[in-house]
């Protein structure tokens, strides 16, 4: 009966409004397959059959390496069973996955150092706003206790390598600067400050293995940063000198097991980070890698041998290379290739724990036995049931840009349609950042443009990329950020002189900085690329500087420009898509979320509503419990529906329409 008096109620409010009779014929038709947190605009129905093709490749998972357990007993693992990434434990090589977290929010986590109860230190923000909050783990109470305010933005830094004591920095005393607190990993409401900052930016590193001293770093840009020492019981803070006195980059830090040392990597009178040992008494510093002209990317101390694993990022791929402690010779351990991250030694020092990822598998976790130097696969993540023979793998290659340099670029080619009368569509993916790196990963999505759809993929690393030194880094910065723009359009020539692909059918794609060059390029080369997908994209770096978080600006401002700089100020006029939207010819598609605390809503909006005011069809996917960048299953898998569709409209042959 409650539900007739329902019904009844309903259709008198229809019909008081007006909306019964022949106006009901006018009301939209609900998508059945888009979550109830998506709102979207001008965006069809998504037939059932894309959703069913995608959804093989929408159910691949990835398991990252988070760490062994302290008393020996297995791993912790991050992967995704349910809508969300959680921590799981594995307790031997190809064991089972046990879920030991089960929250609605995406949750990052690691075993608490010397903890042989099993506990577990997690960070877990709401909604994609990234405000982080801190939380025990008590696996003995099966009971999680939140150490942070709960509003704030907290990360966590450096832990005691005896768990008695972490480091968390947090915006919670005035919402802009990031102060680094001490805190028991325990007990809540233990926080207590360390360093007050002011309108800085401070890292922690690492602990010397006595409690005493923390190793730290003050950021300011991708090319700058300065180490530092602080005294824990007093607060003093020593600063480290860089080998030269020029503004230079800190990439890792770590403290040699005696304490009289430190581990460091930074590209101080050099173009690429090269890891070196500083001396703590003679101040002077011992280079390592001289003859490695590529970034050192990661190091990890053993806590028992003392010696160093470190990871060298060449074009891309990772290399991994173990140094003794009593300044022997480095040996390299030879590894599938792919992308290495997570190194952490066992506690009986016997192994290294990672994370190994490859173009043509999702990553899993590995150890590696130190004496064999023998690689042991821990987790098989599924493919959703597809044939990994079927995957594609990237070849390198590289394009001439404007001024005559090569631009590295990633190349997945479909498997069929290679032949010159065969030409196939193009869809170009930019990295974010700026400062970042397309590496190649395993994407489901890419692998389905590939495989599913026969479009070629194209992952560029233009000029501003990181990886390729620091002279390569700052190419795009300041006023010389259209550059970057530059070098798509010289992509753009290249694939007109690749008889295999069709350079009449090429749709562009990016997120955060990536959106900015997708709008960027469509604005410049709308007359010869058919689509754009803007993913939290800036749409105008004024506003965006203006909108972002407080903690974010000044770092934004760093790599981007003042905006209150009157002469920056024009630049970025001159620059933002926003200004020239009526230049934008390309079918457009729009994806953010509103929770984005990095590029605001607002960016998506303005540049939406701006090419819709020129008569321009623009689809939009705004997601009411995301930030920057869809975490949720439900949300991504809508989204990379709605990106197929978009695709095969505009770019396959039996689908074009004219936009």
């Amino acid at each position: 009966m409650k539900i007739l008096a329902f019904c009844g109620l309903a259709l008198l409010i229809v019909e008081a409004t007006g909306l019964a009779g022949e106006s009901n014929a006018a009301l939209p038709e609900v998508d059945p397959r888009k979550p109830a947190a998506i709102e979207t605009q001008e965006v069809p129905i998504i037939p059932a059959e894309i959703f069913a093709k995608l959804a093989q490749y929408q159910s691949v998972r990835g398991a990252i390496f988070r760490g062994w357990a302290p008393d020996g007993t297995g791993i912790l693992i991050n992967t995704r069973f349910g809508n969300s990434s959680q921590l799981h434990r594995v307790y031997e090589p190809g064991g089972r996955r046990e879920q030991i977290t089960f929250m609605t929010e995406p949750v990052a986590g690691a075993f608490l150092p010397r903890a042989t109860d099993g506990s577990i230190l997690m960070t877990m923000d709401a909604g994609g706003n990234e405000n982080d909050q801190v939380y025990f783990l008590d696996r003995q109470k099966f009971e999680s206790k939140l150490l942070t305010d709960g509003k704030s933005r907290n990360k966590l830094g450096a832990i005691r390598h005896d768990g008695s004591q972490m480091v968390v920095s947090s915006n919670q005393r005035n919402g802009r600067d990031t102060d680094l607190y001490l805190a028991d990993p325990r007990i809540p409401g233990s926080l207590k400050m360390l360093m007050q900052v002011d309108k800085q930016t401070w890292s922690t590193f690492d602990w010397s293995h006595d409690g005493k001293t923390l190793l730290l770093a003050r950021y300011v840009s991708a090319n700058e940063s300065y180490p530092a020492l602080l005294d824990v019981a007093s607060g003093q803070r020593t600063d480290l000198p860089l080998p030269v006195d020029e503004k230079a980059a800190v990439g890792s830090m770590a403290f040699a097991l005696d304490g009289k040392s430190i581990l460091i990597t930074t590209d101080a009178s050099g173009e690429f980070n090269r890891l070196a040992r500083f001396d703590l008494s003679t101040r002077k510093y011992q280079w390592l890698t001289d003859d490695i002209p590529w970034d050192v990317s990661e190091i990890e101390v053993d806590s028992v041998s003392g010696q160093t694993a470190f990871t060298v990022n060449e074009n891309g791929a990772t290399r991994l290379f173990l140094l003794p402690s009593d300044g022997g010779p480095r040996r390299e351990i030879k590894l599938p290739l792919g992308i290495v991250t997570g190194l952490d030694f066992s506690p009986d020092g016997r192994q290294l724990g990672l994370t190994l990822a490859r173009a043509d598998a999702p990553p899993d976790a590995y150890s590696l036995r130190l004496d064999q130097d023998e690689l042991t696969r821990w987790t098989y993540s599924e493919v959703g049931g597809l044939n990994p023979e079927s995957f594609v793998t990237p070849t390198r290659i590289q394009f001439k840009s404007f001024d005559g340099r090569l631009i590295p670029a990633y190349y997945f080619k479909p498997p069929a349609g290679t032949a010159t009368n065969q030409s196939v569509p193009v869809f170009i993916s930019i990295h974010g950042g700026p400062e970042s790196q397309y590496q190649p990963f395993f994407s489901p999505i890419n692998q389905f443009y590939a495989i599913e759809l026969g479009i070629a993929v194209i992952c560029p690393n233009v000029r501003g990329s990181s990886g390729y030194g620091k002279t390569y880094l700052k190419l795009d910065n300041a006023e010389k950020r259209e550059d970057s723009v530059k070098d798509i359009g010289a992509l753009l020539d290249w694939i007109e002189h690749q008889p295999e692909l069709d350079a009449s059918r090429i749709a562009v794609s990016g997120g955060s900085y990536g959106g900015y060059m997708t709008l960027a390029s469509l604005t410049h080369y709308g007359d010869r690329i058919k689509a754009g997908i803007d993913i939290v994209g800036i749409a105008n770096f004024v506003t965006f500087l203006e909108k972002t978080a407080g903690y974010r600006v000044d770092l934004r401002r760093a790599e981007y420009g003042d905006e209150r700089d009157p002469q920056m100020k024009v630049v970025f006029e001159n620059i933002s898509p926003l200004n020239h939207a009526e230049k934008i010819r390309s079918a457009l598609l729009v994806i953010h979320g509103r929770n984005d605390p990095r590029v605001p809503f607002y960016e998506a909006e303005q540049i939406a509503a701006k090419v819709r005011s020129s008569g321009r069809p623009v689809w939009t996917v705004f997601a009411g419990n995301e930030g920057h960048g869809f975490g949720k299953k439900d949300n991504i898998d809508y989204q990379r529906a709605v990106e197929v569709m978009f695709l095969k409209k505009h770019l396959t042959k039996s689908d074009q329409s004219t936009p």
